[in-house]
């Protein structure tokens, strides 16, 4: 009978640790990480009373993450999940693995830079698809705050004064479906395409990245954003 207490004792711990999260990669060479790395990035707690955040994105957190991270500095913990996945099945199980690693009171999610071209998510899916990823927020953090944010534009390689032909009309349908669900779904949205869309004059320059200034407005966004909905300071 001791024996039988241990070993369910042992398997209790062993459930409670965190999911590992496998590596992702990106197949299509036009899209890379941008200098951050396909990764979870964990915050170090040291003060267990304060709420946590987790940012999830593709390239483009990585432009904002610094700024925000800072601004929070002191009233959250700030996770960073940076990824290269689209809408799928596949999706929304290592979501699910990531968020093993909270508890977190506030999610500031985007998914969209990598899911524009033909044939990655099928016809008719997106919305599902959509709806499920927020499904499992819900469902594994049941009393966190959530904002959605919409993909930024793509422009010209070498002319960011143009959106791009290829990729664009695609974002911005799915923009359009993601913003449906949310809806649907009751969660609020930072619209950072609208935000960015008439200031291409801050992109890069190779279609999908942006400079310094563009950042600081996506990061002043999300900081506002996550400001109204930060709990108060956990109790002990």
């Amino acid at each position: 009978m001791k024996h039988a207490f241990v070993f369910l004792f042992a398997l209790s711990i062993h459930a409670a640790e965190p999911a590992k999260i496998a590596p992702a990669t990106e197949t299509d060479p036009r899209l890379h990480a941008d200098g951050q790395g396909w990764k979870l990035d964990k915050a170090k707690i040291t003060d267990p009373k304060l709420p946590r955040v987790l940012l999830i994105g593709d390239s483009i957190v990585g432009g904002y993450r610094k700024d925000t991270i800072a601004a929070l500095g002191g009233k959250a913990y700030v996770d960073v999940w940076a990824n290269p996945y689209c809408q799928s099945a596949h999706t929304n199980k290592v979501l699910a693995d990531v968020l093993t690693h909270g508890p977190y009171d506030v999610v500031h999610f985007n998914m969209g830079l990598h899911g524009w071209q033909e044939g990655r998510i099928k016809p008719g899916t997106f919305e599902p698809l959509m709806k499920a990823y927020v499904e499992v927020l819900k469902t594994k953090l049941p009393n966190a705050k959530l904002i959605w944010a919409s993909s930024t534009p793509v422009t010209v390689k070498g002319n960011a004064s143009e959106l791009d032909p290829e990729a664009n009309p695609a974002i911005i349908e799915q923009n359009r479906m993601a913003a449906k669900v949310m809806a649907e779904m009751q969660v609020p949205v930072n619209d950072f395409y609208s935000m960015l869309v008439d200031k291409r004059s801050l992109a890069r320059g190779d279609r999908f990245h942006w400079t310094a200034p563009a950042y600081q407005l996506l990061a002043d966004m999300c900081i506002e954003s996550i400001r109204k909905v930060l709990p108060a300071t956990h109790q002990p």
